[in-house]
């Protein structure tokens, strides 16, 4: 059975103690790179700064690239009623949201591919 989560701290957590760090971020750098947007990380790239880091680009996305975020969302598959209740939430860090919804979908793809190859 999948493992649920209540944050993007614990989901990564777990993945980082299932050796399925790397498969995570293979697989956020691939959706980014079919949705035509970069990704970048360092080679050494912890838990908390891969929070970081992606957080920012989806806050960067939403302000300024909102087209090219709904297009993210689409290419990794969130569903858009997912997607259009965290748009009514009003709070100033939205994009933490949507890094916790992007990061369990990406997780969802890596740990099906694990258990069922």
């Amino acid at each position: 059975m999948i493992p649920v989560f209540k944050e993007s701290a614990e989901l990564i957590k777990y993945a980082s103690s299932h050796q399925l760090y790397d498969d995570l971020i293979s697989q956020l750098k691939k959706d980014f790179g079919l949705a035509n947007l970069t990704f970048d990380l360092p080679a050494d790239c912890n838990p908390d700064e891969l929070k970081y880091l992606l957080q920012k680009n989806i806050q960067f996305l939403i302000e300024e690239k909102f087209s090219d975020f709904l297009n993210l969302l689409y290419v990794i598959d969130l569903p858009e009623t997912t997607a259009k209740k965290i748009m009514n939430i009003r709070d100033q860090n939205i994009s933490s949201h949507y890094t916790f919804l992007i990061l369990k979908r990406v997780w969802q793809k890596v740990w099906f591919r694990q258990n069922y190859k």
